[in-house]
């Protein structure tokens, strides 16, 4: 089996060292649709939901299927809207949408089933993680989660800043590019993305791969430390908790760091552990990092 069952994609051999890899995913309004995204951002958003997740095993998307439930309080033009959004979304990557299927639910849920094609020899799991790789990530962390409250809470921020975090909440973006480049290095050892928060990312590869993590240098983005300041909010909890940055999170051989690093600027965060604990170093003080992020049915955005 070339991907184990749990990690995130389901592959099979279809000749000449290639994969075909599936991905499906689904997005509903209830726990992924916040305040003030329209109907195609949302659209849109179930595209990178799943072309993320093909990111991070270094997988080219070709097509996708999707099944759209539609609420009856939606008018044509809504319906218009999310069709858009999934094209828009699957052509910003490459991909085409094929077709799907509707009908009616009590709310919107766009789920999307994907198809691409990789290389086995270069496909990045969680499991391969090795004592002393390199811990990095593809950019900084907190300003979806530094969004997220600017909507729901109608905090107040700078316009600038405001458009930077609101944009990061309604316009994600996966890393594709990003992806596929760190899987021809062939120095990748373990890879995810980081949809459901920084910490349970690192936990996630952690398990898979049975090893743990130092953390020296979280990658806290600037705007997010900007408004916690204003609102005093903890910068480390929008960084490491927040969730659905759509940043990969991989370690990485230390001899062939140089060599990713010319061909991609990665954030070097930490290293990986024989100790099977997470634990953040800031200064002289050791912190334990908890197994807790984006959890979907145990967190709910509130309807708009």
């Amino acid at each position: 089996m070339p991907v184990p069952f749990g990690d995130d994609v389901s592959a099979f051999e279809i000749g000449g060292g290639r994969l075909a890899v599936l991905k499906t995913d689904m997005l509903v309004g209830k726990t992924d649709v916040p305040p003030g995204m329209s109907f195609l951002q949302a659209a849109r958003k179930a595209v990178v939901m799943n072309i993320s997740d093909l990111a991070a095993k270094g997988v080219r998307p070709i097509a996708l299927l999707a099944s759209i439930g539609i609420p009856r309080n939606l008018n044509k033009r809504d319906i218009e809207q999310i069709g858009k959004g999934l094209n828009t979304g699957a052509r910003e990557y490459g991909a085409y949408v094929l077709g799907g299927d509707t009908s009616e639910a009590s709310e919107l849920v766009i789920s999307c089933a994907f198809f691409g094609i990789g290389e086995k020899k270069r496909l990045m799991l969680r499991s391969g993680a090795k004592p002393n790789d390199i811990v990095a990530v593809t950019g900084s962390f907190g300003n979806t989660a530094a969004g997220l409250k600017i909507l729901l809470q109608n905090l107040s921020a700078p316009s600038r800043i405001r458009k930077t975090l609101v944009d990061s909440v309604l316009m994600p973006r996966a890393r594709l590019n990003e992806g596929l480049a760190l899987a021809e290095t062939g120095a990748v050892t373990a890879s995810i993305d980081s949809s459901d928060g920084l910490a349970w990312s690192l936990h996630e590869i952690a398990r898979a791969s049975h090893v743990g993590f130092l953390i020296d240098k979280l990658p806290i983005a600037e705007e997010a430390k900007q408004l916690a300041k204003m609102h005093k909010l903890d910068p480390t909890e929008l960084c490491l908790y927040g969730g659905e940055e759509y940043e990969l999170v991989v370690t990485v051989k230390p001899m062939l760091w140089k060599r990713v690093m010319k061909k991609l600027p990665l954030i070097r965060i930490g290293r990986v552990t024989k100790q099977k604990t997470l634990i953040l170093k800031a200064g002289k003080k050791m912190f334990p990092v908890e197994a807790r992020g984006w959890e979907h049915f145990k967190t709910s955005l509130p309807k708009s």
